[in-house]
């Protein structure tokens, strides 16, 4: 397994291309002009599969995958995916729109319409610039590449507040997973402002594709937290298309499983590192559940507490926040039988603070990567939850988001 924003070493990918143009987009909305278009395509049919926001807001993207891979899961040819737009609350016009530039692309690889999926990110409400979406498709088309530049070409310009591209590899056998993600605000468990895409070679059958896919989502991009809202557009998808030699099956799965969950979590953890103003990336650990479920639960609430970050933020060990997110999750708790650790050193013992030395917890608390550890006391489960501090600077990029 391996993550770096940049492409030198990318693994080769049979039958894939891809590519990335400025169409113009940010130009539309008046933005400062940059790469706001890439294009995926398959020389094969895909297996396909996806998890989506569950917002009960989706956008039009969002709605026309899930009919697309409902009727095709293993027909997919190809993914758009474009910025500056999020095409979401667009009404039918949005909905007409996403299935138009689907239509486009299916005219310029010479498939259906109904293999191509179409992600977008960018602001809500805002309309797709059409003209200038034809034209860009048209000309990314005829450009698409295998080179491992052009995958981090399109890492870049499916950001928008990202501050650098998210871009990971790993291998199966002989064929290889190239995946790459955005997000960096909008981003809360359950799905978030992100959108990940994931190209593989292996052979696997949809229904199983689709399963292991949803469990690597839920160790991985279901616990992060940067904000705590989520969007109307997080999609995470994977294409297979079959053209190694490799075949997932039940007798490999957990294999192919335990690769795909890893590329996952370094694409997730990426988004949180470059969560929106973020200063500090901590890694939350809540031990000692009665089951996982709760101990999610539990890590929730601490991760998406506004006191909580920006307690991180200011470098202060304010464990008394973190223990009073715990006690409102929604989850029965003994107060008497909490611990706590940053890092290595215990703050907390039976619900009460220890006589430690508040200068060396203050050194723990000032590190850019802080191991916080809960320890509920009440049974065997465990889970870790990735998320971010609270800065100024995330007030200020989001204040003025679409101005």
């Amino acid at each position: 397994m391996h993550f770096e924003g940049l492409a030198s070493d990318l693994p080769s990918l049979r039958g894939f291309r891809i590519g990335a143009i400025d169409a113009g987009l940010y130009a539309h909305f008046g933005k400062p002009t940059r790469p706001d278009l890439a294009l995926l395509a398959s020389a094969a049919d895909c297996a396909a599969a996806a998890v989506f926001t569950t917002n009960l807001v989706k956008a039009a993207p969002v709605l026309l995958d899930q009919a697309h891979l409902a009727a095709n899961p293993s027909a997919i040819r190809a993914v758009l995916i474009n910025t500056a737009s999020a095409n979401a609350c667009t009404g039918e016009r949005g909905l007409a729109d996403a299935a138009q530039c689907a239509a486009w692309v299916a005219e310029a690889l010479g498939i259906r319409k109904e293999q191509v999926l179409v992600m977008s990110t960018g602001v809500i409400g805002a309309y797709l610039p059409m003209l200038r979406m034809r034209r860009g498709i048209q000309q990314l088309a005829a450009q698409l590449s295998d080179a491992p530049e052009a995958w981090q070409a399109a890492a870049r310009a499916i950001m928008t507040t990202d501050t650098r591209p998210k871009l990971a590899h790993a291998k199966f056998g002989d064929a290889a997973l190239i995946g790459i993600a955005k997000g960096a605000g909008m981003i809360a468990p359950n799905m978030a402002t992100m959108l990940s895409l994931i190209a593989t070679d292996v052979r696997i059958a949809p229904d199983l594709l689709q399963r292991l896919l949803r469990q690597a989502a839920d160790e991985s991009f279901n616990r992060i937290v940067v904000d705590g809202d989520m969007s109307t557009n997080d999609t995470l998808l994977i294409m297979a298309n079959g053209l190694s030699s490799a075949q997932v099956d039940e007798q490999n799965a957990a294999a192919f499983q335990a690769a795909l969950t890893a590329l996952c979590t370094r694409l997730a953890q990426a988004i949180v590192r470059d969560g929106e103003g973020a200063t500090k990336f901590i890694t939350l650990h809540i031990s000692g559940a009665r089951n996982v479920a709760e101990a999610r639960q539990i890590g929730n609430a601490i991760a998406t507490s506004a006191l909580v970050k920006t307690a991180f933020y200011g470098g202060d060990p304010n464990w008394g926040r973190i223990l009073a997110a715990a006690g409102r999750a929604g989850v029965p708790l003994d107060p008497t039988r909490l611990a706590l650790w940053y890092n290595d050193f215990q703050l907390v013992a039976d619900g009460a603070p220890l006589n430690y030395d508040e200068a060396r917890a203050k050194l723990h608390a000032q590190q850019r990567e802080i191991v916080v550890r809960l320890d509920l006391g009440l049974g065997q489960a465990e889970v870790t939850l990735w998320t971010c501090d609270l800065s100024h600077d995330y007030v200020s990029i989001n204040g003025h988001y679409r101005t």
